[in-house]
């Protein structure tokens, strides 16, 4: 019995150095420091990637706010945009154009279009659906152009090669050219090995968008794979999903102000926060103004509380499960 007792802790302690070493390799805290400059209103702002743009950590999450009705909605996204966090996040397809339109109404007034650096996310990965989401995108939220258009959900070995090959990425160049879209990038939640092969495609990617969070540190991990390659390649590593859908806060106890730092303390970009009322808003905007990234003492005992929960990736469904929007799944015939 002792002996089995000995072996496990011996496994534990081992998965715990190795876990600590992966991310001191791949810059966790001091480099996510380094990268840092104050910003307005408190809320410190990091590089997007080699572009020369500089944004706020932590964004406003465009599904969450598609889920209030209108006039909350428009009052929390102009409240965020007053407070300094002015990364907006959005999709095509989030609630059937619903978060786009919300986002629009909300920058059609008081010059907060030109305050706010807009990211929305393609659906299609040909040319022809490309441009015509573009489109709806442009008409939705009120604008004549999007700051960073990013192709939603890579979450399909073969989607690197429908984009080169049904003309997604010949929109999107052309897009740029014609200054309906300034930047280029593309998000995923699968497998990261999905990420790394279009990473490794013949094309400057400008972001990787990508699950953040402690479940992740242990399964399928992103951070430990995809963060360092963007960092390698100087493209912008933008983070979601810290709260791993709310279910680190509600079933391991881990604080949702701790896992933001968390996520916040590896050399990404910015963090997608999911925020659905004033109180979460304020909540995410007070731990970017102190924020401090997590030392190894506390980064320790974090993976060790979420090492058994983490380790098959049950409760990241995303990697999981046929997780993902019905437009997608229908588009690979999952649905």
């Amino acid at each position: 019995m002792n002996d089995r007792i000995n072996s496990s802790q011996f496994r534990r302690r081992d998965f715990l150095k190795a876990a600590l070493a992966s991310l001191a390799a791949g810059g966790f805290g001091r480099q996510a420091l380094a990268m840092q400059q104050p910003g307005d209103a408190g809320i410190p702002t990091r590089p997007l990637g080699r572009s020369g743009q500089r944004i706020p950590i932590v964004g406003l999450g465009g599904y969450h706010v598609g889920k209030l009705d209108e006039a909350e909605a428009v009052s929390l996204m102009h409240e965020a945009i007053d407070e300094g966090m002015t990364f907006f996040d959005n999709a095509w397809d989030y609630h059937n154009g619903g978060s786009e339109e919300l986002m629009g109404k909300a920058l059609a007034t008081g010059g907060r279009r030109d305050k706010v650096f807009l990211m929305t996310k393609v659906c299609a990965r040909d040319y022809q659906g490309a441009m015509q989401h573009l489109e709806d995108s442009l008409r939705r939220l009120k604008t004549d152009r999007i700051d960073l258009w990013q192709f939603h959900e890579i979450n399909w070995d073969i989607d690197s090669q429908w984009l080169f090959d049904q003309g997604g990425i010949k929109a999107a160049v052309e897009a740029r050219r014609q200054g309906k879209v300034r930047y280029i990038g593309f998000t995923g939640h699968r497998d990261p090995s999905h990420h790394l092969k279009l990473i490794e495609q013949p094309f400057e990617w400008d972001t990787v968008q990508m699950p953040i969070n402690l479940l992740d540190a242990h399964y399928r991990s992103f951070q430990k794979e995809v963060v360092p390659a963007c960092n390698e390649r100087k493209i912008a590593a933008i983070g979601m999903k810290a709260l791993a859908g709310g279910t680190i806060p509600a079933k391991l106890g881990v604080p949702a102000q701790t896992c933001r730092r968390f996520a916040l303390s590896l050399p990404i970009t910015t963090l997608v926060c999911g925020i659905e009322s004033r109180e979460n808003l304020q909540q995410d905007l007070a731990m970017a103004r102190s924020f401090k990234p997590i030392n190894e003492q506390e980064m320790q005992a974090l993976l060790a509380q979420t090492h058994e929960a983490g380790g098959d990736g049950k409760l990241e469904l995303w990697k999981t499960t046929p997780y993902g929007s019905r437009y997608h799944r229908e588009q690979h015939k999952e649905a």
